[in-house]
C-alpha cells in the first residue's frame, strides 16, 4: 500500500473513533441510570470499538513507515499485529462482559426502559451501521487489512444492539428481569466470534497462509504461448502486501532477452489480475521436450 492510501485509512480511522467515543459515551450513560447490565455491556464493546481505532491508527502508523536496511521488505505487517491487538481487546471485553452478566444473575435488576433510552439506543444503532457499512466499502477500496477488521469489530455492535433493544422491550412488556443478563451472555458471543474472525484473519497472514488459489495464478500464467508449464505456485501475505512466486518451463531455444521479457510481461498481467502492489518473483526452467512437466 502506498503512501497516500496510509494517509485515507489513517483518515477514516480517526473519523470513526470520534462516531464510536459519542455511541459508547451515550451507552455506557443511558445504561447506567436505567441500570441495564445489557445496554453497559453494549456500550463497553461500543468503547472497545474506539480503542480499536486509537490501536489501529498506531498499527497503521507503522505500517506506513517506509523499507530500509533491516527492513527491505517494508513494515506492512504492523498492521496485522493491529488486527491481532484488536482481538484480544476484544476477548477481553466479552470476559469482562460475561463477569458482569454473572453478578446480574445473583442480584438481579430491572432495567428502568424510557422512551429516551429507547431513541439513544436507536440513534446509536443507525450510527453503527453507517460506520459499518462505509469503513468495510473503504477497506475494499484501499485494500486495507486494518479497516475490513476494524469493520467487522464494528458490525457486531448492530447485533448487539438489537439484542439490547430487545431486552429493554421485553422488560417493558413485563418479562423477567432476567433477560437483561441473558442478553448479555448472547452478547459476549458475538463479541467472542467477532474476535476469533479477526484473530483468523490476520493470523493467516502471519503464518503465510495461501491468499490466492494457485490455479487462479495458474491460468493467468498459461495464457502465454511461450509458458509450457508451470509449477510451485505460492502465495503469501494480504492484497495490499501480495508476494507471489512460482516456476515456469519455457523451450530450452529461448533467448535470455526473450525470457526475460516474457517474465515481466506475466508480472505485469499477474499484478493487473490480483494486485498492483504484488511482489512477484518468476524461476525460469527449460522445458523438457515429450516429457511435459
Amino acid at each position: 500500500m502506498d503512501k497516500d492510501n496510509y494517509q485515507k485509512v489513517q483518515k477514516v480511522l480517526a473519523i470513526i473513533l470520534l462516531l464510536n467515543l459519542l455511541v459508547a459515551t451515550l451507552k455506557i450513560m443511558i445504561g447506567s441510570v436505567i441500570k441495564s447490565a445489557s445496554m453497559m455491556a453494549d456500550g463497553l464493546h461500543s468503547l472497545s470499538d474506539g480503542s480499536s481505532n486509537i490501536i489501529g491508527l498506531v498499527g497503521i502508523y507503522f505500517a506506513s513507515k517506509p523499507k530500509d536496511e533491516k527492513h527491505p521488505y517494508g513494515h506492512n505487517k504492523f498492521e496485522t499485529l493491529a488486527g491481532l491487538v484488536i482481538s484480544a481487546m476484544l476477548f477481553f471485553a466479552g470476559g469482562r462482559v460475561i463477569v458482569g452478566a454473572f453478578q446480574r444473575f445473583k442480584a438481579p435488576i430491572i432495567p428502568e426502559t424510557t422512551i429516551e433510552s429507547l431513541l439513544v439506543l436507536v440513534f446509536t444503532l443507525l450510527i453503527n451501521i453507517a460506520v459499518a457499512v462505509a469503513e468495510y466499502k473503504k477497506g475494499k477500496e484501499l485494500n486495507s487489512q486494518i479497516l475490513i477488521s476494524d469493520s467487522m469489530h464494528t458490525r457486531s455492535d448492530i447485533y448487539i444492539s438489537l439484542g439490547v433493544l430487545t431486552t429493554l422491550v421485553g422488560v417493558k412488556l413485563g418479562l423477567p428481569p432476567i433477560i437483561d443478563p441473558m442478553v448479555s451472555l448472547i452478547i459476549a458471543g458475538f463479541i467472542f466470534h467477532v474476535g476469533y474472525e479477526i484473530f483468523l484473519e490476520n493470523s493467516n497472514v502471519l503464518l503465510d497462509s495461501a491468499v490466492i488459489d494457485a490455479n487462479e495464478i495458474r491460468d493467468v500464467v498459461m495464457r502465454f504461448d511461450d509458458v509450457k508449464s508451470a509449477h510451485k505456485i505460492r502465495s503469501r501475505g494480504s492484497i495490499n502486501d501480495l508476494n507471489i512466486d512460482l516456476h515456469i518451463e519455457v523451450s530450452s531455444i529461448l533467448d535470455v532477452e526473450k525470457a526475460h521479457h516474457l517474465v515481466h510481461e506475466i508480472e505485469d498481467a499477474i499484478k493487473a489480475k490480483f494486485s498492483r502492489d504484488s511482489q512477484v518473483i518468476i524461476h525460469i526452467e527449460p522445458y523438457k521436450e515429450g516429457l511435459g512437466e
